[in-house]
C-alpha cells in the first residue's frame, strides 16, 4: 500500500489540530448548567482588561497545548471579567456590577461576584467543585510548570486530604511534571 504526500499531509494536519486544542471558554452560567448534565470541576480565569499578567496567563499558560488539552478534557473553563457588566446567578443570588461604566478606559468598578469570592488581585484562577462550590483561588500569574500540579491536584481531588499549606508544598515538591514548557 503506497503512502501519498496527501495522506501524510492529512495525518500531520489532523495531528496538529488535536495537539493545538484551544480551551472552550464559557460563562459561569453555562458551566453550572453543563455540570448538571455531566459533572466536572470548573476552572475560572478571573481577569481584567487592563491587567498585563492576565494577558500573559492567557497567552503563555492557557495557550500551552498541554495545559489547554488538560483543561478542555477535565474541566469546564470559565472566563470572568472582574470589572465587567455580566450578571451572575450563583447560590440563589444575582451578582452584578451596578457601577460599571462602559465609557471608562482602563480600570472599572469591581463586580459584586469578584468581591463575593474575596478576590483582591488579578489574575486569579478559581476552582469550583462538581457541585459548583468554590474550592481554592490562585492569585497571580502561573506559568505552565506552576499550574500543572494544581490542575492535577484539583482534578484528582487530592486537595481534599490536605490539612494545611505544608501539605500542598509537599505535594508540589514530589510532583512528577509531564507538561512541556
Amino acid at each position: 500500500m503506497g503512502i501519498t504526500k496527501t495522506s501524510i499531509f492529512v495525518f500531520f494536519f489532523v495531528l496538529n489540530i488535536s495537539y493545538s486544542q484551544k480551551i472552550n471558554w464559557m460563562s459561569l452560567d453555562e458551566a453550572l448548567k453543563a455540570q448538571k448534565i455531566e459533572p466536572k470541576k470548573i476552572i475560572m480565569d478571573v481577569y481584567t482588561k487592563w491587567c498585563g499578567p492576565c494577558r500573559l496567563l492567557d497567552k503563555k499558560t492557557f495557550g500551552n497545548p498541554d495545559v489547554s488539552r488538560y483543561i478542555s478534557q477535565n474541566f469546564y473553563a470559565v472566563k470572568f471579567n472582574a470589572e465587567g457588566d455580566e450578571e451572575i446567578f450563583f447560590y440563589d443570588k444575582i451578582f452584578s456590577n451596578t457601577n460599571y461604566n462602559p465609557n471608562r478606559k482602563g480600570r472599572n468598578s469591581t463586580h459584586d461576584f469578584t468581591s463575593f469570592l474575596g478576590i483582591k488581585g488579578y489574575p486569579t484562577i478559581v476552582f469550583f467543585s462538581e457541585e459548583g462550590d468554590p474550592i481554592i483561588p490562585l492569585t497571580g500569574y502561573f506559568n505552565v510548570r506552576q499550574i500543572e500540579p494544581y490542575l492535577k491536584m484539583i482534578k484528582r481531588g487530592d486537595y481534599a486530604v490536605f490539612k494545611d499549606s505544608d501539605d500542598i508544598e509537599k505535594y508540589i515538591e514530589n510532583f512528577s511534571y509531564r507538561f512541556r514548557q
